[in-house]
């Protein structure tokens, strides 16, 4: 068993939860935004203190390491590296969409999901207009499709959808739901990338000692990052040319 940190910074949310033998003890969250470098480390330190703890009675950080915001995820990275490394403790990488899969698949009362053999669980993350990222797995938390970047359209998963219910859920899901129209489409309102999320799988990873190298660790961007100019500056350049 396990005293493990949990770190998320993927989205718009800020997460972070302390968590022992797979049990949260205590946990900040934000969902505003824009705010991940100033308050990761303020909710990480309001974590400790409240439980009486220091980092190095910690036995592991776990970070979500993608897809999702490039900047969310340097954040969120390399704070948890920072922390490994001067505390000398083992980094545990976990994927921003089977933390969410994991949560809804264990959690069927919540959502008043009923049982089927034959449903899929396809989390999914904002991408900006109407693409995602996306993932698809079965109720045993196997990953029958792997993570990509999709453009969601009227055609979007009609394989998956003729012969399976589909469990679209995430911030990425919202805006699909007039595109995904068929009858097995099920769409679950209110499923965040949380820290919480990430609990279960953390200690089960600790268990099996899958640790990632703190050195060398990088988050799974899926797309490389493009740097846009905010309108405003835009025409500001203009004016200046």
């Amino acid at each position: 068993m396990a005293l493990i940190l949990n770190i998320e910074t993927s989205t718009e949310v800020c997460s972070v939860a302390l968590a022992r033998d797979g049990e949260v003890i205590h946990k900040r969250e934000n969902l505003t935004g824009q705010n991940h470098a100033m308050l990761v480390t303020v909710f990480i330190d309001e974590l400790l203190k409240e439980s009486n703890l220091v980092m190095e009675q910690l036995d592991a950080v776990a970070v979500s390491g993608g897809p999702g915001s490039y900047t969310g995820l340097r954040i969120g990275v390399s704070v948890a590296k920072g922390l490994c490394y001067a505390s000398r403790l083992p980094l545990i990488a976990i994927t921003s969409l089977e933390a969410m899969a994991h949560h809804v698949m264990h959690h069927p009362d919540r959502y008043q999901l009923t049982a089927t053999d034959n449903a899929l669980f396809c989390p999914m993350i904002d991408a900006r207009r109407m693409e995602v990222y996306t993932a698809f797995y079965d109720k045993t938390g196997k990953q029958i499709r792997g993570i990509q970047a999709d453009i969601i359209d009227h055609q979007s998963y009609l394989p998956y959808l003729e012969s399976n219910s589909v469990l679209f859920f995430g911030n990425g899901s919202a805006k699909c739901r007039e595109a995904i129209n068929h009858p097995n489409a099920i769409f679950i309102n209110g499923i965040i990338t949380s820290a919480e999320n990430m609990i279960a799988l953390a200690e089960r990873e600790f268990q099996l000692q899958k640790f990632s190298d703190v050195a060398y660790y990088e988050p799974f961007y899926l797309k490389d990052f493009v740097a846009t100019i905010p309108v405003k500056n835009i025409f500001k350049s203009e004016i200046q040319h």
